[in-house]
C-alpha cells in the first residue's frame, strides 16, 4: 500500500471503531489503529490488513475501555 491508502484505511478503521467506541477518546482510536497498521505494515499479503489492523484495534480499545469502566 502506498502512503495514500495506508492513511485511509486508518482513517476509515478509526471511524468505525470511534463509532463502536464512544467513551474511547477519538485521539486514543487513531492511535491505537495506527500502532496496529504499523505492526502489519511489512507483510507481504497486504490485502488483509485493513481487516486485521480492525480486529486487533477492536480487542485493545474493548480491552482499554474495560479497564477505564473499572476506575
Amino acid at each position: 500500500m502506498d502512503e495514500t491508502e495506508k492513511q485511509e484505511t486508518i482513517a476509515k478503521v478509526t471511524e468505525r471503531l470511534a463509532a463502536r467506541y464512544p467513551e474511547a477518546p477519538r485521539p486514543l482510536v487513531a492511535r491505537v489503529v495506527a500502532e496496529e497498521y504499523e505492526t502489519l505494515d511489512t507483510s507481504p499479503i497486504r490485502t488483509y490488513i485493513p481487516t486485521l489492523v480492525e480486529h486487533g484495534a477492536k480487542n485493545r480499545l474493548r480491552e482499554l475501555t474495560a479497564q477505564t469502566a473499572k476506575i
